[in-house]
């Protein structure tokens, strides 16, 4: 069988504990036997990041914008704990959080949504797509310990020398302090995305924050997406029959459980971190949800929304068989696959994309071969739980009967 070529590569970002093995298995089973397969190699697991000091997270980052395209494995983002185990200089900032900094732009994330498994909301009826926005707020934060009676002051001070401040508190005791900022541009950026996917998708737009709270931070935000939908958006968002719509974040958790979904959430940063994981795992599970990146300037980076699986990965160490799902991994190989084939003209390569999560889903469907964590949820009769190695070679057996059947 000739393998599909590629004529641009596309930037590979490895990473940590059971994710990393499930990256060269998917690879091994799944692409390179069919993939005449072009990356440029970034190991971003934790060791080596330690040792470049996390200067290949930025070397990633970098060359993403370059070659419009790439694809991360789950990295760690180290706690006091992880800086023991592995021996670590200091607690590294998030990979993820360094990426978007330098990409911008926002992440998608949608469920990976199987006919046999019915959602825990029972009214969801439609999959609920989560537009994070990827810059800022305690992901580049800046924070400190105080260790007594002190003032902490914001304090901004201009080229001209003049000066702005604000008491933060005035602290008794010892406490901390934490300090996040945003930038306009970002905002605005992060609003024409969700308003660009809510048209290309004819989805209605829901956007939250907390601006009753938060003054002058998150209501800037709702001050941004008013203004753009306004001046740019909102003729063509009545042409096309959906709605944009802004309320408190609580008030969207609460709509959201009562909705049938089908709806476009836009979240601040750490709102879409947390209620990601919310939707993916009301929807069956946090290995069924597909991520990508989009920045301004049209680069993608594709990733699981995930962890690193870090349970399943101790077992692995003593030898011990997983049945860990792969699947929002092998979406993020093959959304960066079809985006590749589609920058480049590479029709074939968009197709494999396709056929390789087609496989993927009707393995579990048709064939009612699954890994642990779907069989309890899945409603099928007749199911076989297999390891993540016979789960991959299931669906690398349909895939090449596919190909060869077109051939």
């Amino acid at each position: 069988m000739t393998r599909i070529r590629m004529t641009t590569p596309l930037v590979e970002m490895d990473g940590d504990e059971m994710t990393r093995i499930l990256w060269h298995q998917i690879r091994d089973i799944l692409l390179v036997p069919f993939v005449d397969l072009e990356t440029e190699y970034f190991d971003l697991g934790l060791a080596h990041r330690d040792e470049t000091d996390d200067q290949v997270t930025v070397d990633a980052a970098r060359r993403t914008l370059e070659l419009g395209v790439a694809v991360k494995c789950a990295t760690i983002t180290p706690n006091a704990q992880r800086v023991e185990e592995y021996g670590l200089k200091k607690m590294w900032k998030s990979p993820n959080g360094t990426i978007r900094a330098i990409l911008d732009g926002t992440v998608f994330r949608t469920p990976i949504v199987l006919p046999s498994v019915t959602p825990f909301v029972p009214t969801w009826k439609k999959p609920i797509t989560i537009a994070r926005h990827a810059y800022g707020d305690v992901y580049r934060d800046a924070e400190l310990r105080v260790d007594g009676p002190a003032r902490v002051e914001l304090l901004v001070t201009r080229p001209d020398g003049t000066e702005t401040r604000t008491t933060v508190h005035d602290f008794d005791d010892s406490g901390v302090v934490l300090g996040m900022h945003n930038l306009d541009g970002s905002i605005r950026s992060f609003a024409r995305s969700c308003f660009r996917y809510a048209l290309e998708t004819r989805q209605d737009l829901w956007f939250a924050t907390k601006d009753t709270i938060s003054k002058v931070y998150d209501h800037r935000f709702k001050d941004l997406f008013e203004e753009i939908y306004r001046d740019e958006f909102r003729d063509r968002f009545r042409e096309s029959g959906i709605e944009y719509f802004y309320t408190l974040i609580d008030d969207v958790v609460a709509r959201i459980v009562r909705s049938e979904g089908g709806v476009l959430w836009a979240c601040k940063n750490y709102d879409g971190d947390v209620m990601s994981d919310m939707v993916a795992s009301a929807f069956g599970s946090l290995a069924m949800m597909t991520s990508v990146l989009v920045s301004p300037d049209g680069c993608h980076e594709y990733e699981a929304a995930h962890g690193t699986v870090t349970r399943h990965y101790y077992r692995h160490l003593k030898g011990e068989k997983t049945s860990t799902n792969p699947m929002a991994t092998l979406f993020a190989w093959s959304g960066a696959l079809r985006k590749r084939g589609e920058l480049d003209g590479l029709a074939p390569l968009v197709r494999f994309a396709g056929l390789l999560e087609d496989s993927a889903l009707r393995t579990i469907e048709d064939d009612g071969v699954m890994t642990g964590d779907i069989a309890p949820l899945s409603g099928r009769e007749r199911k076989t739980v297999v390891d993540t190695e016979g789960f991959l070679r299931a669906i690398a057996a349909r895939v090449a009967a596919s190909l060869e059947k077109e051939s």
